[in-house]
């Protein structure tokens, strides 16, 4: 009894701390990024979801940056990996080397390699060949590598921000629809309006910026991710997000015609989990105590973007796949 007390207790405590951080961490981040409010907000819900994000945007836009400063304000580990056509697996997972001892023997030891963080920044992922993006992926899953038969564990929490640059296609390797599922969120990161771009060259033109405090550590983003499961959420909301996954899903009984003429492939059931689990993640982060329609709603593009893929004819009349999902959230009615 004493037990569960003290762990009530703590969840508790967690939660008043999350509910009390957002303006903090918002004003730690304001020292290194302006403006992107929506993106730092889901790469938030991501982290305390537990869940790995795929970052799209152009060059220049301050992705790394970005990621780095979400690392400081919780004190992980970061680490970035530039991904390219000869990254072979064992650059990111590491190698065993042969050794020499101080009293004349060898012996093979596993050096680690930079997989070993808490927060990866997988840069270009679609630049490196598929052997090579599996490697990373099955981290990903499994929380750990194998190297010549032997586990390594990786450290936790263990968060992959992997981006992607829409603009230059040649070269590069687009990760299968299976191995995007693996991502909790699709994130785009547009350019910033002219106000905020104008504040952006100041700031960065005129003076150096000042450190970002730590306000967390690995420890209570862990403790975060046992808190966040445990919001509470009504069965007709769960339903809602499951009938938004299910109706992206051309050929069923139940799909409306545009889906059928513009997709091809829909999204699967692990989009209506994470759409859930972010939905729980934003209530906590907003100081909310149980899910609604609207938390479902504003986290189902960054959820479906990379799902769905769309067919030759939407390719031809200029649908996108962010029009599809706009077009998903007029039609499927949201419980009363």
């Amino acid at each position: 009894m004493t037990d569960e007390l003290d762990e009530f207790a703590l969840e508790q405590q967690a939660v008043e701390q999350i509910r009390g951080s957002r303006e903090r961490i918002q004003v730690e981040l304001s020292k290194a990024i302006i403006g992107q409010k929506e993106v730092v907000e889901q790469l938030l819900i991501s982290l305390f979801a537990g869940g790995h994000c795929l970052i799209t945007g152009a060059p220049g836009l301050a992705k790394t940056l970005l990621v780095r400063s979400i690392a400081q304000v919780f004190d992980l580990k970061f680490q970035r990996i530039q991904f390219t056509p000869d990254l072979m697996p064992a650059d990111i997972t590491g190698t065993e080397i042969l050794e020499q001892t101080s009293d004349g023997h060898r012996k093979m030891t596993f050096v680690k390699g930079p997989i070993f963080g808490n927060m990866i920044l997988a840069d270009e992922i679609n630049r490196t060949p598929p052997k090579t993006q599996a490697a990373l992926l099955e981290a990903m899953q499994e929380h750990q590598v194998t190297i010549a038969g032997v586990r390594y564990p990786l450290e936790e929490p263990f968060f992959v921000l992997a981006t992607q640059n829409p603009i230059e296609m040649e070269g590069t390797y687009p990760l299968p629809e299976a191995q995007l599922d693996r991502f909790m969120f699709n994130v785009l990161i547009d350019y910033l309006p002219e106000d905020d771009e104008v504040a952006v060259v100041q700031q960065t033109t005129s003076r150096r910026s000042e450190p970002i405090t730590s306000l967390f550590s690995g420890a209570d983003v862990r403790r975060f991710h046992q808190v966040v499961q445990k919001v509470p959420i009504a069965e007709n909301v769960v339903r809602y997000a499951v009938r938004l996954a299910a109706a992206s899903r051309p050929g069923q009984a139940t799909t409306p015609g545009f889906v059928n003429d513009w997709v091809s492939w829909g999204a699967g059931t692990r989009a209506a989990q994470y759409a859930v689990l972010g939905a729980k993640a934003r209530v906590l982060l907003q100081g909310r105590s149980h899910v609604t329609v609207d938390d479902i709603r504003a986290l189902v593009a960054p959820t479906l973007r990379h799902r769905i893929l769309v067919g030759y004819r939407a390719e031809a009349e200029g649908i996108s796949v962010d029009h599809v999902i706009s077009r998903l959230l007029e039609t499927i009615e949201p419980p009363k």
